[in-house]
């Protein structure tokens, strides 16, 4: 079987994105031949039996070229590819839906937002599968849905016997965005004991400059904010820091959550499907058994 993989980024570095680089990687294990259209393209290593094509964000193409080039990969491609996975943004399937129904390609849609509408919904009815991993997002709402593993790459984030962990430390990893709800995890923070310091290890984007003003005014000097962080630097802040506080909501399990956990990290943590798990239980390697299961 050889899959079409659309996605938003492949970077191994990006601190956001940088995960789905070893998804590519095991989607090459499993797969005869993967190709990957996505938006942007930085740094990346993967295996030979796969090919990466960008739509152009690096080179800052307008949206148009992008849309132009999206239809022009998935034809000129379209006979590297038997099945289409569609990783978070509901619009390739929109865009590439039909054409795909008329190619007979098998299209499954990754999303796993607690908020949706008439375009999600639309996209749910273009698509073959839908996965998500929360029974609180809004796709799992649909019969053709299957629930998912986080997918975390267990093998990367373990612990370490030989790093020491900071007393008292409390580390919050993750954009810094209202849906992230990093200022109640700070106004939550400011009301322990002055014996606890906190690390903030996170970026905002352009739109939610605002909000990381108010997080910072709110924040106390207890707290230090370091950036975003690569999953090399990730790693090392779950292995050294004791808490690992999370105020993610219903709808989304942050895969953030799972990587602590699984490095030993004594969790903080507001999501009640997130309660309570094994880390185990959302292994990368189990979730690709999963996926190319529901993908022949």
């Amino acid at each position: 079987m050889r899959l079409l993989i659309i996605t938003q980024k492949v970077d191994r570095n990006d601190p956001v994105l940088g995960f789905f680089h070893r998804w590519i990687e095991e989607f090459a294990k499993q797969f005869e031949f993967v190709t990957v259209i996505c938006l942007e393209m930085e740094e990346y290593h993967l295996p030979a039996n796969t090919k990466v094509l960008s739509l152009g964000k690096e080179r800052k193409h307008s949206n148009i070229r992008y849309i132009v080039h999206f239809y022009k990969y998935i034809w000129q491609e379209r006979e590297n590819y038997d099945s289409v996975f569609v990783h978070m943004n509901q619009e390739y399937v929109l865009l590439g839906g039909l054409l795909w129904k008329l190619l007979h390609k098998k299209v499954s849609m990754w999303r796993n937002h607690a908020k949706g509408g008439l375009w999600t919904c639309l996209a749910v009815l273009l698509s073959d599968k839908v996965f998500c991993t929360s029974p609180h997002s809004f796709t799992a709402r649909f019969k053709k849905t299957v629930i998912m593993p986080v997918g975390i790459d267990t093998d990367f984030f373990k612990p370490d016997a030989s790093v020491s962990r900071i007393p008292n430390s409390v580390l919050f990893l993750g954009r810094i965005a209202p849906v992230k709800k990093v200022l109640e995890f700070v106004e939550w923070f400011n009301t322990l004991n002055i014996k606890f310091r906190a690390t903030i290890a996170g970026m905002a984007l352009a739109k939610d400059k605002k909000y990381e003003e108010l997080v910072r005014r709110k924040a106390s000097d207890r707290i230090k904010f370091i950036g975003p962080v690569n999953q090399e630097e990730a790693l090392k802040l779950y292995q050294t820091y004791e808490i690992y506080a999370n105020f993610t909501p219903a709808g989304s399990m942050d895969k953030t959550i799972i990587e602590a956990a699984a490095c030993g990290a004594k969790l903080e943590v507001r999501n009640p499907d997130l309660k309570s798990f094994r880390a185990e239980d959302h292994s990368l390697k189990l979730l690709m058994e999963k996926l190319f299961e529901e993908m022949k």
